[in-house]
């Protein structure tokens, strides 16, 4: 397959979905590195955080969707709970070393009963999701009522010296990074990729009209990154 990510427009539909596959295959095998490196670890931070807001008792079943190398799959075991691990992505569950069940699947149309888990975390991949409604019922189906969602994803600063800042360092150093230690393309794509995500108050209203009436917004560091919780409604 050709790197279709290294085109000016964005892909939309069935083309993001495979470009989306073909790309993390490809930068798996160093994709914690890359991660560590162009967020001077600040997403061990924020991935802490979002488990932390969960909110769950231990014990808890939780399905880490769109879980790449399986980050958040440590940090919940940690925290007591039991994960299970899924991604589109063969070549990033391939390099999961988290321990935790692993299946490939489509988050888009999860392989469980309604109501089989207390709770959802997906890190840092809304914006490589086709369509974030269907996304968002699907994790209310999923989801016990009374159980809950926490999700994590690249932000836009609000402050504008903070963003004309992150502008430049997402747009021009990352990509070199990632060429670097990776793969150029993908590198390329995934800073421009935040353009898929809608204004934060629209997320939350999607994530609300889900099931998740409660649904909150925070953002981290300066809103680098920006993490929604939520409750499924009983």
């Amino acid at each position: 397959m050709s790197n279709s990510w290294d085109r000016d427009s964005l892909p939309e539909g069935a083309d993001k979905a495979a470009m989306v596959q073909s790309m993390f295959d490809a930068i798996a095998p160093r994709y914690d590195l890359v991660n560590r490196i162009m967020t001077f670890r600040l997403d061990v931070r924020w991935r802490r955080r979002a488990v932390r807001d969960l909110a769950l008792p231990g014990g808890s079943r939780v399905l880490d969707l769109a879980s790449g190398t399986g980050d958040l799959c440590v940090d919940l075991r940690r925290a007591g709970l039991e994960p299970v691990s899924m991604d589109l992505s063969f070549g990033m569950l391939a390099n999961d070393r988290s321990g935790a069940p692993r299946a490939q699947a489509d988050i888009l149309r999860l392989p469980v009963p309604d109501g089989a888990v207390d709770g959802i975390m997906c890190g840092f991949a809304l914006r490589n999701l086709v369509d974030l409604d269907v996304f968002f019922r699907e994790c209310a189906r999923a989801i016990r009522p009374g159980g809950r969602v926490a999700l994590l994803d690249v932000g836009v600063p609000h402050n504008r010296l903070v963003r004309f800042g992150n502008n430049i360092y997402f747009g021009k150093v990352v990509p070199r990074i990632g060429a670097l230690l990776s793969d150029g393309p993908a590198y390329r794509y995934l800073p421009r990729s935040v353009a898929y995500l809608p204004p934060r108050d629209e997320l939350v209203g999607k994530l609300r009209a889900a099931g998740f009436s409660d649904a909150v917004h925070t953002q981290l560091s300066g809103g680098l990154t920006q993490l929604m919780v939520g409750t499924r409604d009983a």
